[in-house]
């Protein structure tokens, strides 16, 4: 994260004798990217955080992904995913390559730990409350959240609410961090950023467990894109973290504060661009007033992203370009590279004369081509691909 932050007790100079009441050093650990040479944290734990008493192979008992082809745009309707869970091992895989993996999970009941050693994760709430516990304390969050947790994060999630938590995942094969162009060269939000440091919250407090012999879940790379499970037995609860500083840590931004760019005519979506990971990128599609130009068209134009796969996913209100294709609350739509996709018939007529879409969607567009997992292939919508050629709705 671009800015620093301390939370809970920590020593006066950094890698210097820190006591616990009984006399004995806390343990110092640091979390860092890139081999010491980007962010990090420095987190103090009562126990050591190296002492494991087993390591197991765990089997999730994924399936291959399958190609997109024959090559077409698709549809998949989330809610049809309706088994419940938890939100980490119950997590429907949707669509991968070889940098992200775009999963979703409706969860009742608590996650065990887990860590992704493999990258960053984003986790974006569509329905639900949950808490979320993790070695830097506990963060709460509900409908509109994205929680960005970094790489070997351990954490577990437990849903709070009356309804089961539904939970939009992009896992990453590296980081995940707001646009570079929105940033200093010192990491602070510019005054033309969407979002700033005030709309980001992080874990307020430590959080101490205390417990023996607990599992932990870890994911990790295997051969080539491959990840691989194993499954630790710590010897103390990894929840002991008595104080952290630094700008390494799991934090949440709602996209309900994401301050949308607008223009006389239609703006382009980079404009909505949230996050960026490694080659992909993640925007939030909000309530906003449009395009002032007197002869704008508001909805997009027919596009053609040669470079990359567009996945759209509908989480609220009521999305003005794809009217009368089927699209409803969280559904998921495709349009691969290969494909140019647009409006539906008829959308952009309707659309001249609105100034404002009540809409809420978050898109992820890669860089690499999307394969579909098991997810996807029980959710499809067959019809989908050919809703072009209906005539214009009324």
């Amino acid at each position: 994260m671009p800015y620093y932050r301390a939370v809970g007790e920590i020593p006066h100079k950094r890698h210097t004798q820190f006591r616990q009441p009984d006399g004995s050093l806390y343990a110092e650990e640091l979390m860092g990217q890139e081999g010491f040479s980007s962010d990090s944290s420095l987190l103090y734990h009562r126990n050591l955080p190296t002492a494991i008493s087993s390591s197991v192979e765990y089997d999730p008992q994924a399936t291959e992904p399958a190609a997109n082809h024959p090559l077409k745009p698709r549809h998949f309707r989330t809610h049809k995913l309706d088994a419940t869970g938890d939100a980490i091992l119950g997590r429907r895989h949707l669509l991968a390559n070889g940098d992200c993996r775009i999963s979703y999970a409706v969860a009742d009941q608590p996650s065990p730990l887990y860590r992704n050693a493999v990258g960053d994760e984003c986790i974006y709430v569509e329905s639900g409350e949950a808490t979320v516990e993790t070695t830097f304390g506990a963060i709460d969050v509900s409908s509109g959240d994205y929680l960005i947790i970094p790489m070997s994060t351990i954490y577990r999630v437990v849903p709070t609410g009356e309804e089961p938590l539904r939970t939009l995942v992009v896992e990453s094969t590296g980081h995940i961090t707001p646009p570079k162009r929105y940033l200093s060269v010192r990491g602070q939000f510019l005054e033309h950023s969407p979002y700033c440091e005030r709309d980001i919250r992080g874990p307020e407090a430590p959080l101490l467990v205390d417990g023996k012999d607990v599992e932990v879940y870890v994911q990790h790379r295997g051969r080539g894109s491959k990840t691989i499970w194993t499954k630790f037995t710590y010897a103390n609860h990894p929840f002991d973290v008595v104080g952290w500083d630094g700008h390494f840590y799991p934090w949440v931004l709602s996209i309900h504060d994401f301050e949308p760019i607008t223009g006389r005519i239609h703006q382009p979506p980079p404009v909505h661009q949230t996050f960026q990971g490694p080659n992909f990128v993640i925007c939030s599609f909000v309530p906003r007033k449009v395009d002032y130009h007197p002869d704008a068209i508001p909805v997009p134009y027919n596009h053609h992203n040669v470079d990359s796969d567009e996945v759209l996913f509908y989480t609220g209100g009521n999305y003005e370009a794809r009217k009368g294709s089927g699209i409803e609350q969280g559904s998921i739509s495709l349009h691969p590279a290969g494909f140019t996709h647009g409006p539906q018939p008829g959308a952009a007529e309707h659309a001249i004369g609105i100034d404002y879409f009540d809409e809420l969607a978050v898109m992820v567009d890669t860089f690499r081509p999307l394969e579909l997992c098991e997810g996807a292939q029980a959710s499809e919508d067959s019809a989908y691909a050919w809703t072009w050629n209906r005539p214009p709705s009324a």
